[in-house]
This record gives C-alpha cells, structure tokens and sequence, in this order.
C-alpha cells in the first residue's frame, strides 16, 4: 500500500549552502510546497539574491558551517523570522579532487571540517531544537561516494562514508521521539562541483532537479536513504554480493576508477579556487553541499 503523502505546507525549512546548485533548486521545490524557507551560506549576496528570486517570505543569512556560533546563530534567526524549524537540510560541501598522497593539509582540514564537522553540528543543533517539540526531520547530504572508494576524491569519499554511518546512529538515538532523518546519495551531478571531471561509461549525469525530487520524497514519504538516481541502489546492492575481484572489475569497466582521475584542471579552476577561499559553503549533497556529486 502506497504511503499518503505528508503536506509541507507552512513548513519551516532552513537550508545550508542554500545560495546555489542542489540548495536552491530544493528551495525552490519547497517555496512551491508552501514551506517558509531560510538559506545560509558563508556568500551572504548571492543568497541574498536567491531568496528575492524565490519570494514566498524566503530569507538569507550569512552561515559558516564550520563555526558552532555561526550554525545556532542562522537557527536562531531562522525561528525568530520564520518559527520553530520544522526541517533541516545540511546541504553545504565541498569536493576537492586530488591523488591522496599529493592532497594538502588545508584540504584534508576543510574537507573534514565543511562536509563532517558541519553535518554533525548542525543535526546536534537541531535534534536539541525538535526533540522537546517531538517533531522535526534532518536531510544529511552525502553521495554515492559514501557507499564506496573513489579514486581522486579519497578524503572526500571518507566524509561522505561518515555522513551516512552519522545518520544512521543518530536516526536509531531518535526512534520514537518523533525526530526523523534522511541521507541522500547522488551520483554525479550537473553542478560547478563536478567541472572538468571525466564521465562515467554507461552512467548518465543527473542534474539539481533529481536531487530535489527524492529530497521532497524523503521529507513527503519518511524515506531514510535515497539513491539518486533511484536505480543506483539496485546497482549498490548487486555490487556488494558480488566478490571483490568481479566488484573491483565490474567498476573499472563502468569507469569509476577514472572518473575522478581523468581530470580537465582548467574546467576545474573556477570551481577549485572558489573552494580554496574562505567560503566554508562552496556548493554542495550532495551539498557543492554543490552539493554533491558523486
């Protein structure tokens, strides 16, 4: 039997990394769902910019997710605006891409930082907020790399394997309190995020929009972990029965071993330089948050 479908409507939702990629493309799914929206990202102007793009009472706050001070701050604002947040979608993320042993300390820092201490920060924060109220769900972006180990993006398929093992402990600490959570798990999708990177055999690029739906799912149906695109778990679930020399092989043939590897750096400058600055909220989930790729 088919599950109804929960109404959004009047919902608060604050999102990280809100400003562009994943993050806006959501907000403006749920602007049209009724949901009140609040975006944060380190980029105050260009989420400024985004929240007079959607109306519907949308606002903008600067957040640095990687500052405890700065993430109760933007809930803060968010519930003083807006009300008691009902959703939170840590989105903001970034993915540098690196052979291993030539990643700067800096990188492995902010990586660690940005896509982990953030994500766990902000779910603590808000846990503390919806807990008393009984109600509440937590959308935690991660990616496909978080289900398995991508060459060229190490670290980065590192914090992703932590947002979901995050999730998943805090989702069970939560049963019963009325407190849900989710985690989504793209490939690679059309963002900056993903510029200049080799494309896998086989596997077709998905684009913000994807990524949205199965977020709306997940806060409409309750779903807990989401496949983006929604065949990827079938492809996840075969490839673990499978032995390690057939896995190993299967993605080597799929390309999976050099799309992170195969790398154009002057389609990727923009997006790594942006990423170097101090602007903890480059895109991301997913989310840059663009927010996530692969």
């Amino acid at each position: 039997m088919a599950k109804q479908r929960r109404s959004l409507s009047g919902k608060v939702v604050a999102i990280t990394g809100g400003a562009r990629g994943i993050g806006k493309t959501t907000a403006q799914a749920l602007v049209r769902k009724g949901c009140r929206l609040a975006l944060g990202d380190l980029d105050l102007e260009t989420a400024e910019q985004a929240a007079a793009e959607l109306g519907g009472g949308t606002i903008a706050c600067r957040l640095n997710v990687t500052d405890r001070d700065s993430f109760s701050a933007f809930l803060d604002e968010t519930e003083r605006q807006l009300g008691p947040i009902d959703v939170l979608i840590n989105n903001a993320g970034i993915m540098p891409v690196t052979p291993f042993e030539q990643e700067s300390d800096d990188s492995i820092r902010r990586q660690l930082e940005i896509n982990v201490y953030g994500v766990i920060v902000g779910t603590q924060l808000a846990v503390r907020r919806m807990k008393p109220r009984g109600a509440g769900h937590i959308v935690n972006m991660s990616s496909s790399a978080g289900k398995a180990g991508v060459p060229g993006i190490a670290t980065y398929a590192a914090t992703k394997h932590a947002v979901v093992g995050l999730t998943e402990a805090v989702r069970a600490e939560c049963r019963g309190s009325g407190v849900e959570l989710s985690y989504v798990m793209p490939i690679t999708v059309n963002t900056q995020l993903i510029e200049g990177l080799a494309e896998q055999r086989g596997v077709k690029r998905i684009e913000p929009e994807d990524v949205t739906k199965e977020i709306v799912d997940a806060l409409e149906l309750g779903k807990v972990d989401l496949y983006v695109p929604r065949e990827l778990r079938a492809s996840v679930m075969l490839a673990g029965l499978l032995p390690r020399r057939a896995r190993e092989a299967m993605g080597r043939f799929m390309g999976i071993e050099s799309v992170m590897t195969e790398v154009d750096p002057a389609a990727r400058a923009a997006y790594e330089e942006r990423i170097s600055r101090n602007n903890p909220d480059a895109e991301p989930e997913q989310e840059p948050a663009e927010h996530e790729a692969a």
